[in-house]
Order: structure tokens, then sequence, then C-alpha cells
């Protein structure tokens, strides 16, 4: 009789502890969704502040704002962490076109980030078309040598996961001027990382690797649309002839900052929840979903914990990562203070992958780990958050990865994404309201739940690690 009266004890305090669950996640949607502050926030950078890239005037002012903010929120702790960043600076629009049979055709086309400029009247040359780097380096010097290489890998479309998509093509981006230059090319023009036909180019990162300077050829981004009318247009004349001009410059590194906030926690403080989105972002849009989408839900995670009244049971820290785009700086020197300190991190939630309608989270972590996440993803059907997959995270988290940490990526729709990803369309009136405050709600769900359960790992820390 003793032994069923505990049982049924237990079943009682299993069942209110999931009811209390279940209306706490309730009550962040509801907060978010009729009381949000996402959006302003979001609207401010885009709108008052506009592109945040790396060392630029206006990442500064992204810096000072988001610390207002959270310090507004009441927050235990805020502070700004210094880090060194590249400055990268675009300069005067770019131009281009290509010449076939005496007419001229005009090129949507951009420097990609880490460029180096051009002469002032261009690079002009004969058009070499590759499918990719493996391709360009079967060619040789011989075909290679006094020409522009035009790099026309598309983004796979039957692909369902649109960032696997993105993976398999985003090399010749990267690295394409860095193969071409050492084969002796004159310049590098790439197809935008686009899933979509459209006359937007896309930025993004590139790196010349430890190529002599002498070697470093100019390398650009051009529209979907205009990378298959010039592959149209050289199959009917192989000896047309391109041109293009940019005035981008690489300066001294610059002093910037990650912009950090926590809730310090009552019981375990020693254990570290972290929720962060970038901060910085290309500057041909004004980086709504790629990332300011992120840093506002991460800002908005620690609102609405705020809200709940009272305090966590661990430390909960916002952080914003600067210099995520073109050299992970933010997130490498955080990681580096965290482990210099001997801090202990148990999660790690990134959101950067746009505001889009979220649909749950990828995990990186152990078999343990993501049984008991699973656990938890009934709390979040009612709000059509079923992907809970392992594998991945984010990128300003990966530098903290430690054996046992759980890092966690929210997952939102990617169908759009990449129509948007680091091109002048990634703007503020492409981000719905609802479905960024979702994502909000979403994510503070998930840290409400590490919070109160903690992880596998943190069960077997010695009570001196947590206080």
């Amino acid at each position: 009789m003793k032994i069923k009266f505990i049982a049924v004890f237990l079943l009682s305090g299993l069942l209110s502890q999931a009811q209390n669950d279940q209306e706490a996640i309730k009550n962040f949607y509801d907060k978010a969704l009729s009381d949000g502050m996402s959006y302003v926030w979001l609207d401010h950078l885009s709108n008052e502040i506009g592109g945040r890239l790396s060392g630029s005037e206006n990442a500064q002012k992204a810096i000072e704002y988001t610390q207002s903010q959270l310090v507004g929120l009441g927050l235990d702790t805020v502070w700004l962490q210094p880090v060194m960043v590249p400055k990268w600076v675009r300069g005067e629009k770019e131009s281009g076109y290509f010449t076939a049979k005496g007419e001229h055709h005009k090129l949507n086309i951009c420097a990609l980030g880490g460029s180096v400029g051009t002469p002032e009247a261009g690079v002009q040359g004969k058009v070499i078309e590759v499918k990719g780097i493996d391709d360009l380096k079967a060619m040789g010097e011989e075909k290679i040598k006094g020409n522009i290489i035009f790099f026309n890998r598309p983004m796979e479309n039957t692909l369902i996961h649109t960032f696997e998509a993105y993976g398999g093509c985003v090399d010749q981006r990267y690295s394409g001027a860095m193969e071409a230059g050492k084969l002796g090319a004159l310049g590098v023009i790439v197809r935008s990382m686009n899933l979509r036909l459209d006359d937007l180019p896309h930025t993004g990162a590139m790196t010349y690797g430890n190529l002599p300077e002498d070697q470093r050829i100019p390398s650009a981004a051009i529209s979907t649309n205009d990378a298959e009318k010039l592959s149209i247009m050289l199959k009917a004349d192989p000896g047309l002839e391109l041109n293009f001009k940019q005035s981008c410059r690489q300066f001294e590194d610059v002093e910037s900052y990650n912009v950090i906030g926590e809730i310090t926690g009552a019981e375990f403080p020693n254990e570290i929840i972290i929720v962060g989105g970038q901060l910085d972002s290309w500057d041909l849009g004004d980086g709504s979903h790629d990332d300011g989408a992120g840093v506002v839900q991460s800002m908005e995670v620690l609102r609405l914990l705020k809200l709940k009244g009272q305090k966590t049971r661990r430390t909960i820290r916002v952080v914003l990562f600067m210099n995520e785009e073109n050299g992970l700086r933010g997130g490498t020197k955080y990681a580096e203070v965290a482990k210099m300190k001997d801090e202990m991190h148990i999660v790690a939630l990134e959101s950067d992958s746009g505001g889009f309608t979220p649909r749950g989270f990828s995990f990186d972590c152990s078999d343990t780990e993501m049984e008991q996440v699973m656990g938890w993803a009934p709390l979040f059907k009612p709000y059509l958050i079923h992907y809970f997959e392992k594998g991945g995270s984010g990128a300003d988290i990966g530098p903290l990865k430690t054996e046992g940490m759980v890092l966690a990526g929210l997952r939102p729709d990617s169908q759009r994404y990449f129509d948007h990803h680091h091109a002048s369309n990634d703007t503020f009136d492409a981000v719905n309201k609802r479905e960024l405050e979702l994502g909000a709600a979403t994510m503070t769900s998930l840290v409400y739940l590490y919070d109160t359960y903690g992880t596998k790992m943190s069960e077997t820390l010695p009570l001196k690690n947590k206080f």
C-alpha cells in the first residue's frame, strides 16, 4: 500500500510539472505575440542603423543600441567584450559588362567580401566558364592564365534542406579567387548563391589564404539571371570578353565588441546557458534576416524570462557576436575568454537562419542529451514545431563546444532564405512580424526547459561547480 501511495505521489508530481511547463511555454508564446519587442528592436536596427559591416560605423551604432536596450531590460549584468575585427570597405558601386558579337550586356555585380579592388579601368579578358574548383584545377594554368574565370555551379534546387544546397557550392565563392589566382587568372566572377533566378547579386566572404599579394585577384558575384545569360552567350561566342570594376579595400584590423548581458542563476549560477546571434551583417541590405532577426530574438528570450517574474535556476546569457560574416572573430574570442575563465557552459543556442516561421531545432550533442530533448518535443507540438534533429547548430557557438555540452540552432523554414541572403533585399520589409515573434517564443521555451531541468551532463557535475 505504501509503495502504491509513493507511485501515485510521484506520478502526480510529474503531471503537475508537465502542466507547469505547458503553461509556462504558452505564456511565452502569448507574450511574444501580443506584447513582443523583437520587431520593434529589429525596426531600429534595420531602418535607423542599416547594414552593419564588421568594423564599420554602423556596427558600432548597433553595439551601442543593443547594449542600451539590454541595460533597459534590467539584467543583472551587461558588458562589452573587446575583439579585434577585419575592416573591409566596399567603396563605390561596382560595375561590369560583357561584350558578345559587338554588343554590350550590363552585369548585376558586387564585390565579394575581402576581395581586392581592380585597376581604375577594371579588369578585362576572355571568360572561361567552370563548374567548380575541381573543374578549374583540371584545366590547368595553360587554359586559365590571363583569363577571367566564371564559376557557374548553381545551388541544387532538388534539395529540400536549402542549407545543404548552399554548402554544396559555396566553396567556389569562398576559395575560387585563391585557386584561380594560383593559376594566373585575371579575376573571378561567381554565380550568386541563390535558388531563384533574379537580378540581385549576393555578396559573401572569400579568402586568399596564404596567397602572395601579387597573386591576389579581384572576385565578384553576379546575379543568377546574368549567370544564365552569360553561360548561354559563351556557347554562342566562346571568345567574348568581360570587364568588371570595383574599388573595395582591406584596412588594418580595428577594435569592436561582442555585446553580452545575463540573468544570474539563483541555484546554479556557474552553469551557463547562452543564446545569441550575430550583430554584424553584410552591407548591401540592412541585414534583417541575416542576422538582425537572430539578434532581437535572442534579446527577447531574456526579456520573456524576466517577465516570468521569478529568478532562473541557471545563468542565462545573451551574446551578440561581432564579425561572424567575414572572420568569426566574435565567436572565437568569446570561447577563448570562457576557457580562460574556466566557465561552465552547458547549453548554447544560436539563431542565424533568418526570421521565417520556426520549424524546430537542430542539435550538436550526445545521444543521451538528444534523448532528453526528444522527451520535450510534445510540448512544442501545439505550436507546429516538429523538427528536432541531431546535427548542426551555429557558426558563432561552434568554438565553444566542449565534451558533453549541447549546441543547438533554431531552424526556421528555409525555402525563401537564400532569396535574401547577403543581397540588397535582405531588408526589414522582408521579415514577417508574427514569424519573427514565434521564433523568439520557441527559443525562450527551449531555454526555459534547459534552465528548469539542466542537461544530462549537468546532473553529473560536482556540487562545488554549481555554486
